[in-house]
């Protein structure tokens, strides 16, 4: 901008020098006064030296005003450039923050997605090892006798129960619990006819399919029904009735939901058919007929000990009798021995009231009154 206004300055200058020439020109040939025609010129080009120092100074003075202006701007944008930059820093820092931390929680949920992978794994070979276990006939009879021993263990006390015990038919019962008379010992048979229950389920939408299974489920558990009635059912040796425990719940509500009328005609045969959670309630009710049964048997010594506690209660009345009887006699003595002693206080105050100074003009004491 300063080299443009320097020849803005420069031009003006010859313009005027040249407005000079022209004047001196026309004066001249204008003609006579010569001497007052070159006067005028030297003053016009004083004037114009004047006018271009005037014009040097001020353009001096805004060149000196911009270059003052150029520094503020100049901070002014080092100082706005310095906050954008601050600011920019800032935002970077809390994005790479924010960034860290997200990659941490993702971290972190990898490792629990991935845990909960292995979980799942480990739930799957179970699955597997499980359906094994129910496709096997020996391996579901296993699983369902130590489901039940299970049960039976945390309900009844071990001298009421017998695991595989045989009776007089021969027959070998899963558990025998022991109850009291008239009831007696109570069979439980821990199988249930999975292959049909399979059945049924694999048919699928087929309604024909399906009725097929159905009735052949039915028929399964009529089947075992019967076999249990007349294996574990004795008369004079076991209960007239015997548990089937049927170690799942899906299947013991399906018997009830497709075979509702095998379950009842289960009942009239004094077989009930029980699920782990009705199991559990059954031997917790047997539980209380054992507890009071037993308390039933130790009745007599129930009332012996009551006899006694009587007895005793009757001993310390005689002896809280003694002991008040000793109490009255101790508060007599007592109160007579408070008696003494106001007796003996009197008379050291009348002994401590004589005057030994002159003895004749005094009364002699009175004699000793009689204690009683």
């Amino acid at each position: 901008m300063m080299p443009e206004m320097g020849a803005m300055t420069l031009a003006a200058a010859v313009f005027l020098a040249l407005i000079a020439v022209v004047v001196f020109l026309a004066l001249r040939r204008r003609g006579p006064d010569a001497a007052t025609v070159f006067q005028q010129q030297s003053e016009l080009v004083g004037r114009l030296a004047q006018m271009a120092e005037q014009s040097a100074a001020a353009q001096a003075q805004m060149a000196a005003q911009l270059r003052e202006q150029e520094s503020a701007i100049a901070k002014v944008l080092e100082q706005r450039l310095a906050q954008v930059d601050k600011r920019l820093n800032e935002g970077l820092e809390q994005s790479r923050t924010a960034t860290q931390t997200t990659i941490a929680d993702v971290r972190e949920r990898l490792v629990k997605i991935d845990e909960a992978q292995k979980n799942i794994a480990q739930l799957s070979t179970h699955v597997v090892g499980l359906s094994d276990i129910l496709s096997n006939k020996q391996a579901r009879g296993a699983f369902g006798e130590e489901q039940l021993e299970a049960i039976v263990r945390d309900q009844l006390p071990a001298a009421h129960y017998e695991f595989q015990a045989t009776l007089s038919n021969r027959n070998r019962a899963d558990c025998l619990i022991k109850l009291p008379p008239p009831l007696g010992p109570l069979a439980v048979d821990a199988k249930f006819p999975r292959e049909a229950w399979d059945a049924m389920r694999e048919a699928g939408a087929d309604e024909a399919a399906r009725n097929s299974a159905a009735r052949a489920f039915a028929g399964a558990i009529a089947a075992h029904v019967k076999a249990i009635a007349e294996k574990y059912i004795v008369p004079g040796e076991t209960a007239d009735a015997a548990l089937m425990f049927v170690p799942s719940e899906a299947i013991y509500a399906e018997i009830y939901a497709a075979a509702g009328e095998i379950a009842d005609r289960a009942r009239r045969a004094r077989v009930f058919i029980v699920s782990p959670t009705t199991l559990w309630a059954v031997l917790n009710t047997m539980r209380a007929i054992l507890k009071d049964a037993r308390m039933r048997e130790q009745a007599h010594v129930i009332q012996r000990e009551i006899g006694e506690l009587l007895e005793d209660v009757r001993r310390l009345d005689e002896r809280v009798g003694q002991l008040k009887t000793h109490f009255a006699s101790a508060e007599k003595d007592i109160r007579q021995i408070e008696t003494s002693a106001d007796r003996i206080s009197r008379r050291g105050a009348r002994i401590h009231n004589v005057d030994l100074d002159d003895p004749l003009d005094k009364p002699s004491l009175a004699p000793p009154a009689q204690s009683s």
